[in-house]
């Protein structure tokens, strides 16, 4: 399987840093795994829905832009679909099953996504109902893929 991570903003916490590499490399075994960071627009505090909206519009365009048509695409968004680890591993299951080797998750910035890419989307997926910085959730999310697999494959890792 080919997937990909697209992600808002650079990533400079070096423990997390760590963290990704070390499931990167334990996916090796299942699949090749690209992340591709795209710029993030700068935030202020206090900013107006109009602000926010450009914001989110830029960062859109830039995710787009790095969006092959020939890919699954997964958005991870507060109000998506609620999934558990066995339903992640199901859903990257089918698409293995029926030819749809090539999958993109897309994770938003501080701002979430904009309504183009979630349009653009396949699925939409929470992971859970609780914010998480979205730096965070690109480790969250490449130990949840890993975790997958090994539940598709029957080790023990899920237990």
């Amino acid at each position: 399987m080919n997937i990909e991570i697209i992600t808002v903003g650079k990533l400079k916490e070096k423990y997390l840093k760590q963290g990704i590499a070390e499931y990167i490399k334990r996916l090796g075994a299942y699949a090749k795994v690209k992340i591709i960071e795209v710029a993030d627009e700068a935030t202020a505090e206090n900013m107006s829905p109009a602000e926010e909206a450009i914001v989110l519009e830029k960062e859109g365009e830039r995710i787009l832009a790095k969006l092959a048509p020939d890919r699954k695409v997964i958005v991870l968004a507060i109000e998506g679909k609620l999934i558990s680890s066995e339903d992640l591993a199901s859903q990257l299951d089918r698409y293995a099953t029926y030819g749809d080797s090539k999958v993109t998750f897309v994770i938003g910035g501080s701002l979430g996504l904009s309504q183009a890419v979630k349009d653009r989307a396949d699925a939409s997926v929470s992971m859970g109902r609780i914010t998480l910085p979205h730096q965070l959730m690109r480790l969250v999310l490449v130990e949840q893929i890993y975790r997958a697999f090994r539940i598709i494959n029957g080790h023990a890792y899920h237990k």
